[in-house]
């Protein structure tokens, strides 16, 4: 293991002495929430170093002037460049510039709370994980961005996940963003730059193969906010799909049902009613699906306005169908090409 896989010198100091942390933001055209992701992360209860790399992409904002504004106003502000714009490069990119042993993720748009650095550097040092994170906690402001959040909290519109739908502390096989140990981002070379979606799921598997622990705790909770309109969720989670298949062509002992559950839903739903046009019971197939995504909704946003329990089994059919209909048609060549 590398001499950086201990977060600065020996493990049993690493709590009392507050080690130096960096926290690293891919940033692409987040000009309107960068400020505040970058004012939260300085405001941290962290007594140790803290340092902000942000990896600026080629933005058609204003972010490049307000990440110049950032660095003038506090020393501990620094900027790399990303050319590509992609975010598992720009990843890459922070982690090379900065200074210290632990590395803490974070996006541009990322809301977290003042002691998010200081649990993760605690639940690294007491699990020994390689990589710690926690929920990811969707919080909408319009009835449609709400539904968002009610359908990514449930396991009928994400099929679990514990960053997604919580649980109690333990190893997992992904989480959200993370804090990682420099060392375990060595040793599996890093972000691979081919996965534009996906690449923190790949990434934790690397780091899984390779002997590490990949851990989940409550307590390190970043508030999420959803895409507020069906065309953009719909583009979100064909994505998804996509490069999930990816991941399943170089990997497919990672398949599971979770993961099949959307692609056969389609191809099943579309053939039915493709038949039920000559034999009208097959018709019952997408009936059933209807009625099941419209009462899961209903079950699901409990408590929300009447407009946004009457969009929820909209959004659940457009995660279904979107991420299925990605998976199906993901081409082989999608993550072939080096970037």
């Amino acid at each position: 293991m590398s001499e950086h896989s201990r977060p600065d010198g020996d493990p049993q100091d690493s709590v009392s002495a507050e080690p130096p942390v960096s926290v690293v933001i891919p940033v692409l055209n987040e000009g309107r929430h960068l400020r505040d992701a970058v004012n939260q992360v300085l405001a941290q209860e962290y007594a140790g170093d803290l340092e902000v790399v942000l990896a600026l992409g080629p933005s058609n904002d204003d972010t490049d002037a307000v990440a110049a504004d950032l660095v003038a106003a506090d020393p501990r502000v620094r900027t790399v460049v990303n050319p590509s714009g992609r975010t598992p490069s720009a990843l890459n990119a922070a982690i090379g510039a900065a200074r210290h042993e632990i590395i803490v993720r974070v996006d541009g748009h990322a809301e977290i709370p003042s002691d998010y650095v200081a649990t993760a550097v605690r639940t690294l040092h007491e699990t020994g994980a390689d990589n710690v994170g926690g929920l990811m906690k969707a919080v909408g402001t319009s009835a449609f961005e709400k539904a968002v959040a009610c359908a990514m909290r449930s396991r009928i519109g994400v099929g679990g996940g514990t960053f997604h739908i919580g649980g109690g502390a333990g190893p997992v096989d992904t989480v959200y963003l993370g804090a990682f140990l420099r060392g375990a981002l060595e040793r599996v070379g890093g972000y691979d730059e081919r996965y534009t979606r996906t690449q923190d799921w790949h990434l934790n598997l690397k780091l899984r193969q390779s002997g590490g622990t990949i851990w989940f705790t409550p307590d390190m909770e970043v508030t999420y906010r959803p895409r507020p309109t069906v065309r953009a969720l719909a583009r979100q989670y064909f994505q998804y799909g996509r490069w999930r298949r990816v991941v399943a062509r170089e990997h497919p002992d990672t398949v599971n049902a979770r993961y099949l559950a959307p692609p056969v839903m389609v191809a099943g739903t579309t053939m039915a009613t493709l038949l039920g046009l000559v034999w009208p019971p097959a018709l019952l197939v997408p009936t059933a699906y209807a009625a099941g995504i419209a009462f899961g909704g209903l079950a699901i946003s409990g408590g929300e306005s009447a407009r946004t329990r009457a969009l929820t089994p909209v959004v659940l059919a457009t995660m279904h169908w979107s991420w299925g209909v990605g998976f199906l048609t993901s081409p082989r060549s999608l993550g072939q090409e080096q970037p």
